[in-house]
């Protein structure tokens, strides 16, 4: 593959962890799902390696977008979005890593101190708008929009300080022991329980994404056992 291609692809998916940063960790607005339609971002998102998931998802959000009104759809919207990912009550798709990885079902468990102290190791850290557990599946993508945004980095400037190897090792790490174990799980919980075509769409769409990436740096997810 040549640099240029490299980059291409790596801003491709730099681009599309930044949408699913947003669409994972807030609550949707108008302005933003407006912008998703008159940009046919379910049209020009990437097809990758042609998966059924991919396929399926840029249906679901065409489907939704071709008859979004805001007036009678955002707060529908609004509702599916707190049903699966914040509450009230229990989510059904819970967006925590935690809840997965760990029998005992609680927010901060042996997994989350497992990642803290990768992202200590590798110098990463946020300034978050409200505050997020740092297993929040939202937060995972910003991590890999900021990797990919040095990986281009580095392939375009020769004086970059990022060592491109290493972080490309760091993201490895992070998809095969930290995010893919998991992050199916949670993906499956919220197409299953989506009340509306842009939340069905965007669950498919990121698991088609993290297979592409598994794909794309060759990792394969570490098996951990579910308890959901």
């Amino acid at each position: 593959m040549s640099i240029k291609q490299s980059v291409e692809q790596l801003g491709e998916y730099q681009a599309i962890a930044r949408i699913l940063h947003n669409l994972f960790c807030h609550y949707p607005e108008a302005e933003l799902i407006t912008s998703f339609k008159d940009n046919d971002v379910a049209a020009t998102w990437p097809t990758f390696a042609g998966r059924s998931d991919n396929q399926q998802g840029r249906d679901a959000l065409t489907a939704y977008l071709n008859h979004w009104d805001e007036a009678e759809q955002l707060m529908d919207l609004k509702v599916d979005y707190g049903q699966l990912f914040f509450g009230p009550g229990e989510p059904k798709a819970i967006p925590q890593g935690s809840a997965y990885l760990g029998e005992d079902q609680v927010h901060f468990d042996a997994s989350t101190i497992a990642l803290i102290d990768f992202y200590k190791q590798h110098g990463v850290s946020f300034e978050l708008e409200m505050p997020q557990p740092v297993d929040h599946i939202g937060l995972f993508f910003s991590v890999l929009d900021s990797s990919f945004a040095k990986l281009q980095e580095a392939a375009t400037n020769p004086d970059s300080d990022t060592d491109a190897q290493q972080l490309t090792q760091f993201i490895q790490v992070l998809l095969q022991q930290h995010m893919l174990p998991w992050a199916g799980r949670c993906l499956e919980l919220a197409k299953v329980n989506a009340e509306t075509d842009f939340y069905v769409g965007i669950s498919l769409l990121a698991n088609d994404y993290l297979a592409e990436l598994a794909d794309a740096f060759n990792v394969l997810p570490m098996p951990r056992k579910l308890f959901r």
